[in-house]
């Protein structure tokens, strides 16, 4: 497994939507050989992170073995890309993943709905829909958040 793929891993753990019930994690020793290899960088202070944390890394490591090479490519590449983001900027997206976290079911569903559309459409029509939306949104600096 590459360093990236062991980063990724943990990475997934953070931006995971999954919510943590009761912590099944426990002892290093009592994990899967899979789960050590791909959890080893913690090794050293498995036994002293909180139940909480430790099951967050088990839920991470399932998760990775679970997909395909081509889904962990991908997973790395957004990693990566995480990785070079200015510290205000992942400050920014942490802060709209929680207000999104934050919003009733209903409509959390209504813009994953959204989101789904617009990952089918065509790049062509990608690229068409957000120059319709430039010409129609307001100018100047484009801060959509409300404080």
């Amino acid at each position: 497994m590459s360093k990236y793929g062991l980063a990724l891993a943990l990475g997934m753990i953070f931006f995971s939507m999954i919510a943590c019930g009761d912590a099944l994690a426990g002892p290093w020793e009592q994990l899967i050989p899979e789960e050590q290899q791909i959890l080893g960088p913690h090794k050293g202070q498995w036994d002293q992170m909180p139940p909480d944390q430790q099951e967050r890394l088990r839920r991470g490591a399932e998760r990775w073995q679970r997909m395909t090479p081509d889904e962990r490519k991908q997973a790395e590449d957004r990693f990566k890309r995480w990785q070079g983001l200015p510290p205000q900027e992942k400050e920014n997206i942490r802060q709209r993943y929680q207000d999104f976290r934050n919003l009733p079911p209903e409509e959390q569903e209504r813009i994953r709905r959204g989101s789904q559309r617009f990952q089918e459409l065509t790049p062509q029509q990608r690229e068409n829909l957000r120059q319709q939306w430039q010409k129609t949104a307001p100018q100047g600096p484009r801060n959509f958040r409300h404080r």
